[in-house]
């Protein structure tokens, strides 16, 4: 079975510093996915160039066709060992996942990695390596379907030290808490930026050590097809609503003129949903055989702002972690974030005559924006992104 490789990381910097000492590269290579954490020495400038040092090796040399082994090798006789302190100038962790599920780790003093399975923490056996007197860590496993991986820095690990805590969270600590937190986790970005927002509140909102979360889950393809019109040519008002009809998952339209199309071509009954009102985002409505259906530029707008400021890594006080609310624009929201591997968009070029009068909807640059910014912060996501005009 082919599985989606679904990513996020989420990191707090040093209270006091400009800059994260941690570093994280998520590198698609033709059917897999390379994920690298590097940690540098320190804090702040001086570790961020370490660690941008040692992800970027590995990301330059990975897209350019080098294997893992020799990635690793390349690092471990570049990057020296601080003479002070006799430890490495960057810890990392690169993980490598193929379609199938395949995976193969390499871990250099990093903290290691949690596979949690069906609510149970998994031990893999682990080999030691010896690379220019350097001790690695290799593992090679299969994952399933809702597999959920977690690679921390040590910063996750003293959160609460010295605070909250005398010794700081323990690894059994954060793996207790990940077995119960990512149990109904439907993405990635929610588990890393779970765990990043505990450590948050363990530091007491000043973080004395970088501290990162990569969140990895392992899914099945979801694919949302989403249609905004109306077609450019009204010919192909019947062709966009049968291969909306006919996508592989959740269908989604937006703007009124591209519902009354799809109530026209499939002669089905178009419903409003007067149960929850908000007064900034129009009502949805129902239709059989789609799964949500909302008003146009504005729900599209406020779903942006939502997925913008969800994509974002933590990194500051005051962020809300949590979509709430059941207009369109959350629901929207939520299809996107939480149920969508694969985004079929099927944009419609006509003008939209209804938005004559009303300056902020007198251009049509403005829907076509909004997509254009979808589509990036989607992919952004590590989504898979195709749009179609029409």
């Amino acid at each position: 079975m082919r599985y989606f490789v679904d990513t996020s990381f989420d990191s707090l910097k040093k209270s006091g510093e400009e800059l994260c000492g941690d570093m994280v590269q998520i590198i698609k290579v033709e059917d897999s996915t390379v994920i690298v954490l590097a940690d540098g020495l320190g804090s702040g400038v001086k570790a961020n160039i370490l660690a941008t040092l040692t992800s970027r090796i590995a990301g330059t040399m990975i897209k350019g066709g080098a294997d893992i082994y020799e990635t690793v090798y390349t690092i471990i006789n570049t990057l020296p060992i601080c003479s002070e302190r006799h430890i490495a100038y960057s810890t990392f962790t690169i993980m490598h996942i193929d379609k199938y599920g395949k995976a193969y780790a390499v871990e250099y003093e990093n903290p290691p990695f949690f596979l949690i399975r069906e609510g149970k923490s998994i031990k893999l056996d682990k080999k030691e390596t010896l690379i220019n007197d350097r001790k690695i860590l290799e593992s090679n496993f299969y994952l399933q379907e809702d597999d959920v991986i977690t690679i921390i820095s040590d910063g996750v690990l003293h959160a609460g030290e010295g605070n909250i805590m005398n010794m700081g969270w323990q690894w059994k600590d954060v793996e207790n808490y990940l077995i119960r937190s990512s149990e109904n986790k439907k993405c990635a970005k929610r588990i890393s930026m779970d765990l990043i927002d505990a450590c948050w509140y363990l530091y007491g909102c000043k973080p004395s050590d970088d501290a990162t979360a990569i969140g990895i889950k392992i899914k099945s393809p979801q694919y949302v097809d989403l249609f905004t019109g109306p077609p450019e040519d009204k010919k192909k008002d019947f062709y966009v609503i049968h291969e909306l009809a006919k996508g592989k998952g959740k269908k989604v339209i937006c703007g009124g003129t591209a519902a009354n199309i799809a109530e026209r071509v499939l002669k089905r009954d178009l419903i409003l949903d007067n149960r929850y009102i908000n007064l900034e985002i129009p009502p949805i409505y129902y239709m059989e055989g789609i799964d949500l259906i909302t008003e146009g530029v504005i729900t599209l707008s406020k779903a942006v702002e939502i997925i913008r400021n969800y994509a974002n890594c933590f990194m500051e006080e005051g962020r809300e972690n949590e979509i709430k609310g059941e207009d369109g624009a959350v629901k929207l929201s939520r299809i996107l974030l939480e149920e969508c591997t694969h985004l079929n968009l099927w944009i419609g070029k006509a003008w939209n005559s209804a938005y004559d009068n009303q300056k902020f909807y007198s251009n049509i640059g403005v829907k076509m924006r909004l997509v254009k910014e979808l589509s990036e912060l989607m992919q952004k996501l590590g989504r898979i992104v195709k749009i179609n005009y029409v």
